[in-house]
């Protein structure tokens, strides 16, 4: 039976833990990119919280902030090995960001869609600092402690991940209102078949990727060059956009989401760029979507 003091101590961890929640769980989010990885880290970070001497713990958001990191890191470790058998491409979990739910981000830095995507291809460890950096401002010295490195390591991660980033994202991009813009026309573009719009407001590099998990009907391998990828969208323009299209702010952006039968069954980001649109990226996955709410 718990005592007075006992409970006490734990209703005091238990606040203490609620008030860093949503930055744990924004960490989590942007080193593994689904909301299910990430509340099971969240979680096992409580856990570990409660086993702890709290006593001892002199900064207990850092010390939280700490644990999960690191656990996050493990996973993203065991998650690269899962998905190198992931049937077809494979995206992030989006995410309804129009109420600003539990990410709890102080800035919007790497949490957008198509920046996820690229944070997969850094090493976990590198994801970690460049997040913490990026998207927390956290210190040099605190990252170096977290990841169990030395600050001139925390520094090199961190230079290292932008660049590569910087490398991958070498064009100029656009803002928000412009992209919701080209999102408009991509979809009435593709809703009607049309072949020489899609052309048009595509670059010449632009790359289709479809995420369906083996779970739903999709491509299970990019598709490249202007050409192909309008006639790609083209060719199940009659049968797919058979439901309601509504646009959406999903990781800090604009995208749009297919509703058939009351469920969202589709989910479409795009990378845009000056030259026009970069990336198409469709998450088909069911698994995915479970989380979108379903637009009024």
């Amino acid at each position: 039976m718990t005592g007075p003091v006992e409970q006490d101590d734990l209703d005091t961890a238990a606040a203490t833990f609620a008030a860093v929640r949503p930055r744990l769980f924004g960490i989590a989010y942007r080193m593994l990119g689904t909301v299910a990885d990430a509340e099971d880290i969240v979680q096992d970070t409580w856990e570990r919280w409660q086993r702890t001497d709290r006593s001892a713990v002199r900064e207990p958001a850092a010390f939280l902030a700490t644990a999960a990191t690191r656990l996050a890191i493990n996973q993203a470790q065991s998650a690269r090995v899962k998905r190198e058998t992931y049937i077809g491409p494979w995206l992030p979990e989006p995410v309804d960001t129009s109420a600003d739910p539990a990410l709890g981000a102080e800035r919007g830095e790497a949490l957008e869609f198509a920046v996820l995507v690229l944070l997969e291809k850094l090493t976990p460890t590198e994801r970690a600092a460049y997040v913490l950096r990026e998207a927390f401002d956290y210190p040099y010295p605190q990252i170096a402690e977290i990841i169990q490195g030395s600050e001139a390591s925390a520094r090199q991660l961190v230079s290292r991940a932008r660049k590569h980033l910087a490398e991958e994202r070498h064009v100029r991009e656009v803002d928000h209102a412009q992209q919701k813009r080209m999102l408009e026309a991509f979809l009435e573009a593709a809703q009607s078949g049309d072949i020489a719009e899609l052309e048009r407001i595509f670059t010449a590099d632009i790359v289709s990727y479809s995420d369906g998990g083996g779970l739903a009907r999709a491509s299970r391998i990019p598709v490249f060059t202007r050409e192909t990828v309008a006639k790609y969208v083209h060719a199940f323009a009659d049968r797919f956009w058979d439901g309601t299209v509504r646009l959406i702010e999903a990781n800090g952006g604009p995208a749009a989401v297919l509703v058939r039968d009351g469920a969202v069954v589709a989910f479409i980001a795009l990378d845009v760029t000056v030259d026009g649109i970069r990336r198409l990226q469709w998450v088909l996955n069911p698994q995915k979507l479970e989380r979108i709410p379903v637009p009024a």
